[in-house]
């Protein structure tokens, strides 16, 4: 057994310090828990300092708890922000809540580990916008500036309940365009993959039928025998060229100009761009509303807007507007100019500008486009399951034709 030196936060968000006999750092852990504390740090007593300082909650950017990272997912995210926000409403101080959060999941919990890393801040005199800083991985910029709009005005838990409510409307987006697009895929690489089978299995075993007639074979016959030949032969070879473009694709639109090259083609790919495109518009008017209407300044609203749309022909736009707000034009002129938003959707905040409403007319912005989005999900979702039906049927048909078309010649030959 040795002795372990502890600094806690109690359920009553108080610092307190201790030692406990443990046989090893993780049972000193267990130790701390058990009274009712929330551990910040912990080292062995006489360990030096340089134990003490791999202990420390200094770098509590990067705590790790279980060996796991301290990064939540954003449904994780969601649920932090909305019991955050009950347990705020409920009379809890900031600190006691934190505390609260840090004592809920699993012991190697991301949520566990960041409550503890947030909480220790607080303690410490530290902002709630700064110690979230700390997590850019978890909590994106609109969060971090979001909970600074609330420190400043006193209204916290309405900023917590309006970022739950953007992270709901974005999750919710993000899934139909998921759905939307997950079916045609498995579609056609089910479709893909029986072509496939067909030329590396069923096909070389009629060939050997057709080789014992000695039989003519008509075109198509004979045309799907040479690509089952050239893929049995070169498949290795296309399947090397298909991982090697596939990689280098990755790597290309992940650069600059690569990505502005694709999401250019997002917005302008039919079927395609009418979901791609209405969703990043009415994820875009959401956001500018939210930070708008929670005291965020113009120009901050747009940067942050600019890094988190998720589009990179949206954002050199809203990059570009940015610049030229600074120097007293307004928003909708500039968004207009770029010729990447459509003219509604500028006239609307033209509109809003002048009245002195912008995050109501953000808001019908962002409904209108949603609604847009809904309605293009649905006629691209019945547009394609006909489409590929009609291209599976055409690649099943011309291997059953070719088929067909020599057991028809060897049966004229035989009789």
């Amino acid at each position: 057994m040795a002795a372990f030196t502890y600094k806690a936060v109690t359920k009553d968000g108080k610092r307190v310090d201790g030692t406990v006999q443990a046989a090893s750092r993780p049972e000193a852990l267990a130790a701390v828990r058990k009274l009712g504390h929330t551990p910040v740090s912990i080292s062995e007593a006489g360990g030096g300092a340089g134990d003490a300082k791999k202990s420390s909650a200094g770098g509590l950017s990067k705590i790790k708890f279980g060996g796991k990272s301290t990064k939540m997912k954003t449904v994780e995210v969601l649920l932090f922000t909305g019991e955050l926000a009950d347990l705020l409403e409920a009379g809890m101080t900031l600190g006691q809540a934190l505390s609260c959060l840090a004592n809920q999941g699993e012991e190697d919990s991301a949520q566990r580990a960041i409550s503890q890393g947030l909480c220790q801040a607080i303690v410490n005199g530290e902002a709630f916008s700064d110690a979230i800083r700390r997590y850019p991985d978890t909590f994106p910029p609109l969060y971090s500036n979001m909970v600074r709009a609330g420190e400043s005005s006193g209204a916290m838990i309405e900023v917590l309940r309006r970022l739950v409510e953007h992270y709901e409307r974005n999750d919710n987006m993000r899934g139909k365009i998921k759905s939307a697009l997950s079916y045609p895929i498995v579609v056609l690489c089910f479709g893909v993959l029986a072509v496939i089978a067909a030329l590396v299995w069923i096909i070389p075993q009629f060939q050997k039928v057709f080789d014992s007639m000695g039989a003519a074979l008509p075109l198509p016959t004979r045309i799907l025998i040479g690509m089952s030949h050239g893929f049995k032969q070169w498949g290795w070879l296309i399947a090397l060229v298909v991982a090697l473009v596939a990689v280098w694709f990755k790597k290309w639109k992940n650069t600059p100009s690569g990505r502005l090259r694709v999401d250019g083609w997002k917005l302008k790919t039919p079927l395609i761009k009418g979901i791609v495109a209405n969703g990043v518009y009415a994820s875009l008017a959401f956001t500018l509303k939210t930070l708008l209407s929670n005291g965020v300044n113009v120009l901050q609203a747009l940067k942050i807007s600019e890094e988190t749309c998720g589009n990179a022909v949206i954002g050199q736009a809203l990059a570009n507007a940015r610049k030229r707000v600074t120097d007293g034009t307004s928003i909708s002129g500039p968004l207009a100019a770029s010729g990447a938003f459509p003219r509604m959707m500028t006239d609307m905040l033209a509109v809003g500008e002048q009245a002195g409403n912008m995050t109501a007319s953000l808001e019908h912005i962002g409904m209108r486009y949603q609604k847009d989005m809904d309605r293009n999900i649905t006629t691209f979702t019945n547009a394609l399951e006909p489409l590929l039906i009609v291209l599976i049927a055409a690649a099943v048909g011309f291997v059953a034709i070719a088929i067909l078309m020599a057991v028809f010649n060897m049966s004229k030959a035989l009789g």
